[in-house]
């Protein structure tokens, strides 16, 4: 995924909103600095926000799921793939996309998706909000994850 085309970001409005980030703690400098930027997009937007993490990607999922079935009102799911000369690669980049998928249909609720499926580290570098980064891709998703649940908010006006 490339960062260009990307769509500038107003501010957005979290008062009142619990967001769970839960991040893996594989290649540890690439997580931390999307952490580090999920965290500036949430507090900026006065969201509430706690962190927990899991051993890796596979495990997002469903700590998500449990995030989000005890009450937040969206999550951040951070983690880091990076390409091996087998097929494990493959095989949890897309248990960790499909189940977080399922999460957010499932929940109702939204799931920021800051999984990096990457083919070597410095594509991490790149896109972790590091100083010298690119992209922060904590951040997009953290505003991703926002955004949906404004709205999901705004939607639920026509129940009553």
């Amino acid at each position: 995924m490339s960062g260009k085309g990307a769509p500038e970001r107003d501010r957005i409005d979290g008062t009142g909103l619990e967001v769970v980030i839960v991040a893996g703690t594989w290649h540890e400098t690439i997580t931390e600095g999307m952490i580090a930027g999920a965290r500036r997009v949430l507090d900026a937007a006065g969201a509430s926000h706690e962190l927990v993490r899991v051993a890796g990607s596979f495990e997002l999922p469903v700590v998500a799921k449990a995030a989000l079935e005890a009450g937040a009102d969206a999550v951040v799911a951070l983690g880091v793939i990076i390409r091996g000369g087998t097929p494990h690669f493959e095989f949890v980049s897309s248990a960790a996309t499909d189940g977080l998928t399922r999460v957010a249909l499932d929940t109702g609720k939204p799931v920021g998706f800051g999984v990096l499926t990457l083919d070597n580290e410095q594509q991490g570098l790149d896109r972790a909000g590091l100083p010298g980064s690119t992209e922060d891709k904590g951040g997009e998703a953290a505003d991703a994850a926002l955004r949906t649940a404004v709205t999901l908010r705004e939607l639920r006006r026509f129940r009553s």
